[in-house]
């Protein structure tokens, strides 16, 4: 059983900066890939970044480029997604996946407010 924890989030003000964590169970090397989705009240979860075991390549969305930044530990077991010049629309519950061979796993989201 694969099990990945979500911490970090929280309400923040426009502007301010938010540290998520995604701790994972299990191997590294038994996946290919790490990141994190959002998903907006009302609205369809979107991928927001990912970072690739294997060779390290990261992804951003468009509208976390030059504002998020993605980074795996991997003596920890854990994913970190970086959060910079937070905007409202930012707002939602960010939810760690951990894609493996055949097999997607979630955690069970973390909150992220970006409210004055």
């Amino acid at each position: 059983q694969v099990h990945l924890v979500e911490s970090g989030g929280g309400l923040v003000q426009p502007g301010g900066s938010l540290r998520l964590s995604c701790a994972y169970s299990g191997r590294s090397s038994d996946y290919y890939a790490i990141g994190w989705y959002r998903q907006a009240p009302g609205k369809e979860r979107e991928g927001v970044s990912c970072i690739s075991f294997i060779d390290g390549t990261t992804y951003y969305a468009d509208f976390a480029k030059g504002r998020f930044t993605i980074s795996r530990d991997n003596a920890k077991n854990t994913v970190y997604l970086q959060m910079n010049s937070l905007k409202p629309e930012d707002t939602a519950v960010y939810y760690c996946n951990l894609k493996g061979s055949g097999a997607d796993y979630w955690g069970q989201g973390t909150q992220v407010t970006v409210s004055s």
